[in-house]
């Protein structure tokens, strides 16, 4: 019989009602504490209620902490708990403030031998899961591109951001930073390491700091290419415009995979008009068709034998060092080559 996984949460700020509901779901989990600077924050999540690190460290010992803050508090959140003889860490992204912080994070996580998994959940999302498959099994050949078009919609006026997460207006790198860096993850899930990458970034909404439109091309081997074309102005067709954030076409020598706004997933075959329905519209609730459920459960799966993790620290390094070279590319207006980290 599996032992029961103990779970604390670091942050209680919008977000982390994802992870929470998530966690309450999850067989063979007990969440157990949740630790906030705000301590009436932490209380109101019904669970016992920390604003110290550490004291909750030594009171509840849990097997898996999430840390579910803002990227200041990466750092310090992942040296006291890979101390405290923890099994995972769970680090929501942007991960760490620099790519020198996130470092002096991987080296923390190894000397102590406690596995740090970025919270990368939009390669969890059901169609994600789902186009993989489909080009696992070969269902459309050769792939030769991928698109996705992010389409929001909420990026429009002075009071952009504001009721949901009003930091975004003051983030001075943010369409690629917060946003985009979803889809360098997701590309990589689905096609591999980049080669080499053009950016062409700007800004429209004139009350944000960062950008918010630009396109991302993204070079593989043998002539493949990804097109990341993002525009926090613009929606598309859907009724929730944050389930899948736009739409994505997945096209290669025999046939097109489709994703439209409701996550559902189509096959075309090459020739023909008809498409094949791989995957039904999703009827999730929660954020990105539950995509936060299912990358938790994949954490709890591994921790129990089955699986490996995804996504650990490690690996992440070559997300954090492509986005630097995105923006590194769209301020000098040239296509510029990857030097992906090699295992440390």
């Amino acid at each position: 019989m599996t032992e029961t996984k103990k779970v604390a949460c670091i942050g209680a700020g919008y977000f982390s009602q994802f992870h929470y509901d998530a966690w309450r779901r999850i067989e063979g989990v007990e969440l157990v504490a949740s630790v906030d600077l705000n301590l009436e924050s932490a209380r109101a999540t019904g669970l016992p209620a920390y604003d110290d690190i550490e004291a909750m460290l030594d009171a509840k010992k849990p097997d898996i902490v999430d840390i579910i803050t803002p990227p200041p508090g990466h750092f310090d959140a992942i040296a006291k708990t890979v101390r405290a003889d923890v099994k995972v860490v769970i680090c929501q992204k942007p991960f760490c403030t620099s790519i020198e912080q996130a470092k002096e994070a991987v080296a923390l996580s190894k000397s102590h031998d406690t596995p740090v998994v970025v919270h990368e959940n939009i390669r969890f999302s059901p169609w994600n899961r789902r186009i993989k498959q489909s080009l696992d099994q070969g269902d459309i050949g050769d792939v030769l591109q991928v698109t996705f078009r992010l389409r929001p919609g909420d990026g429009q006026g002075p009071d952009a951001y504001l009721e949901r997460q009003p930091y975004f207006q003051q983030m001075p790198k943010f369409l690629v930073h917060e946003t985009a860096v979803h889809w360098v993850d997701t590309f990589r899930f689905l096609l591999g390491e980049p080669e080499s990458v053009f950016a062409d970034l700007r800004q429209m909404n004139p009350a944000i700091a960062g950008e918010d439109a630009g396109h991302i091309l993204f070079y593989y081997p043998n002539g493949v290419r990804a097109m990341f074309d993002g525009n926090r102005l613009l929606d598309h067709a859907a009724t929730n415009h944050r389930c899948t954030m736009g739409e994505a076409l997945i096209e290669g020598t025999s046939g097109t995979i489709s994703l439209a706004g409701d996550g559902s997933v189509s096959l075309r075959k090459f020739g023909e008009l008809d498409s094949t329905e791989l995957l039904a519209p999703s009827t999730a609730t929660t954020f990105g068709g539950d995509c936060v459920f299912f990358l938790q459960q994949h954490v709890v799966n591994a921790l129990n034998g089955k699986g490996s993790l995804e996504n650990t620290a490690e690996d992440y390094l070559n997300v954090l060092e492509t986005e630097a070279l995105i923006y590194d590319s769209s301020e000098r207006g040239q296509r510029l080559n990857l030097k992906q980290n090699p295992p440390q």
